[in-house]
């Protein structure tokens, strides 16, 4: 199986699984407990916390400074922003494209009374900030909360985040924004972002699944979702997990100390495999790549997504025919996959539905091969024309 989901989840990195063996077969692990042992795991995190404060650029020992809240992952995180910053009555701001963790908990809030205020985005998935500030405004009420992904999970796109929390700092607005898809593919200052609070999952570079995190910066209140324990200071009860919270850290250390390089070898694969298929077959179309305006550059993707449609075959039918042929990747947010709705994300960005029907994700990681994507390149062509000629013989 060539694995080409890596949006979806990451391997996780053998140096990571042995660090958390490590701590399995250490013995009993709850940092809350105050004997020799509870003291041992609560070191443990202190350590994992320091390596992360490092990797992120950001303080974590300092009274009344930025914070680090263990959660399951970036869904979890995701719910725990919206729900648990700003008034909550206060409007809620976030782009058409934002992750289903982030859309569906607004929608949920919305049935409760809470209003929502939807920011467009332009044919290549770019967030128009440009009306940010009128949207933060406009009503009877002041947005209290803004959410807005670094990168796109589908297409790869970067969103203008720095622009974003620009205009939030000018309204007082909080900023919350889900770094998932971006921590450790691209550098990441949590100290120059400028954001409130940032989602982040262990699972997406090469880190255990279960583990993921919400950092909230110095002096933003949360409103917790859970109750009943004292730690993480209420803000997430419940016994930490030492064993994957020191594989999520180690795994991001690995991440951002090799990014430079992980970079130019994510660019190269994802450039060879979109070249590849799109020298055999002129009419693929890869979203967010190319600029509608004359003479204006395509916006920056994050180095290991492309998303392609293949125009003339049915998405559904290309991910069974590619699973058949050893070939593993979605059709879009693994968490919507099972019932495979059509791309909110291409809708949003005005794809027709010939494109979104037919469109496809892929993401390479550092540990794709070249001999694989050509191999890749292969077997998706060979599906495609099997399909495409399908296809073409029924219409």
């Amino acid at each position: 199986m060539i694995y080409l989901d890596n949006n979806a989840t990451t391997t996780i990195d053998p140096r990571v699984a042995d660090v958390i063996a490590e701590v399995f077969r250490s013995g009993p692990c709850n940092a809350s407990s105050q004997h020799a042992v509870g003291r041992a795991a609560r070191l443990r995190i202190d350590d994992a916390i320091d390596t992360i404060a490092s990797c992120l650029d950001s303080p974590l020992d300092q009274p009344g400074g930025p914070r680090l809240i263990f959660t399951s992952g970036g869904t979890e995180s995701n719910n725990l922003a919206l729900s648990g910053l700003a008034d909550p009555a206060a409007p809620i701001v976030l782009s058409r494209i934002e992750h289903p963790s982030v859309i569906a908990v607004a929608e949920h809030l919305a049935t409760q009374g809470r209003e929502i205020r939807w920011l467009d985005v332009d044919g290549e998935g770019v967030a128009k900030v440009e009306t940010l500030a009128e949207l933060i405004q406009s009503g009877t009420q002041p947005a209290g909360l803004v959410s807005l992904m670094s990168a796109n999970n589908e297409t790869g796109v970067i969103q203008p985040i720095d622009e974003a929390a620009r205009i939030c700092r000018q309204r007082g607005t909080l900023l919350h924004v889900d770094a998932t898809q971006s921590i450790g593919k691209v550098p990441l200052s949590l100290s120059q972002l400028g954001a409130s609070a940032v989602t982040m999952s262990a699972h997406k570079f090469h880190g255990p699944p279960g583990i993921g995190a919400l950092w909230l910066d110095g002096g933003v209140p949360l409103r917790p979702l859970l109750h009943g324990g004292e730690q993480q200071l209420e803000s997430r009860p419940g016994t930490e997990p030492v064993a994957l919270i020191c594989g999520m850290a180690l795994a991001l250390q690995l991440a951002t100390a090799g990014l430079h390089e992980t970079q130019s070898l994510l660019s190269s694969l994802r450039d060879r495999l979109e070249q590849g298929l799109r020298s055999r077959h002129a009419d693929l179309v890869v979203h967010g790549c190319s600029s509608a305006a004359a003479n204006q550059p395509a916006p920056p993707r994050l180095p290991n997504t492309t998303c392609l449609s293949f125009p003339g075959a049915d998405r559904q039918s290309m991910l069974m025919a590619l699973d058949f042929a050893g070939i593993a990747l979605s059709s879009g947010s693994a968490c919507s996959s099972g019932s495979s709705p059509p791309s909110h994300v291409l809708l949003a960005m005005g794809k027709s539905a010939a494109l979104v029907q037919s469109a496809l994700r892929l993401g390479v990681s550092k540990f794709s091969t070249v001999e694989e994507i050509d191999d890749a390149i292969d077997r998706i062509s060979l599906c495609y024309k099997r399909l495409g000629k399908k296809n073409d013989v029924e219409n």
